[in-house]
């Protein structure tokens, strides 16, 4: 199964992750690299690595980089990771004995969240389609993107682990772009379409006071020190740009306006 399989990833300043990542995929003949203009290390690392197709096409949106690099891919199965995945020995075991029915499409596989090499008892990272048939097609969500595929979608067991090394200046930057795409998303979306999380943080308020308890007491964090602080606190920023975002947007609508003069 590993032969019939590609690698693709996005890299975009990636140097503190991609190593990491592409350490585990050497088994692939081929690893498809999307990048976007990376300026820092990326580039010369991935030249170590014979495998590693690199390919430079400017960044639109995730979705159109996503269609761009299936479009790369000769072999029927696809395995999308960021550049921050790490796989585990035992995923990679159980990708290499898979047999799939002509009935099935992808594979959906869950994930460990780390915080510096440390793996968190749990995390809001939600389980995502990361192996699938080249015939698949993505489209943006939010500030996120998924992929969608014709067939059945089955689970693997094994988990794979997500550990993003770039600097907290970088990841503030981040969030806040983030927080705009995804309030334009919770906005623009009827209600009726929104999964039950996102109707939440639709109304603002709600996610950022209940997430550093959901995160801490439901999800176990507190008992991972520093880590699970750190990853808690990062998901109470994050979910507090979102409601100010969503702020901004609600006092700049029309309606608003009106009412203030």
């Amino acid at each position: 199964m590993l032969d019939q399989i590609t690698p693709l990833i996005l890299t975009y300043n990636e140097a503190p992750n991609i190593r990491r990542t592409i350490a585990k995929l050497l088994w692939a003949r081929q690893i498809v690299v999307i990048d976007s203009g990376s300026t820092d290390e990326t580039l010369n690392i991935l030249a170590e690595y014979r495998q590693a197709n690199v390919i430079q096409h400017p960044f639109s949106d995730f979705a159109a980089q996503c269609n761009f690099g299936l479009m790369q891919v000769q072999t029927p199965w696809v395995l999308s990771l960021d550049a921050d995945y790490e796989l585990r020995g035992e995923i990679l075991k159980e990708m290499a004995n898979l047999s799939p029915s002509t009935t099935t499409a992808g594979y959906r596989a869950s994930f460990i969240y780390r915080i510096n090499g440390r793996a968190l008892r749990g995390s809001l990272y939600p389980a995502r389609v990361v192996l699938y048939r080249r015939e698949a097609y993505y489209q943006n969500e939010g500030h996120g993107h998924r992929v969608l595929v014709s067939g059945a979608v089955r689970d693997l067991a094994g988990a794979i682990y997500h550990d993003d090394r770039k600097s907290l200046a970088h990841w503030i930057a981040s969030q806040q772009r983030y927080a705009d795409e995804e309030a334009r998303y919770l906005t623009d979306t009827p209600a009726v379409q929104l999964k039950r999380a996102d109707r939440i943080r639709r109304m603002g308020w709600p996610a950022p006071l209940g997430i550093l308890f959901y995160v801490l007491f439901v999800k176990g964090c507190i008992f991972d020190g520093w880590a699970g602080w750190s990853y808690a606190m990062e998901r109470l920023v994050a979910e507090t740009l979102i409601a100010l975002a969503l702020a901004e947007r609600r006092l700049r609508s029309p309606a608003n306006q009106d009412r203030a003069t």
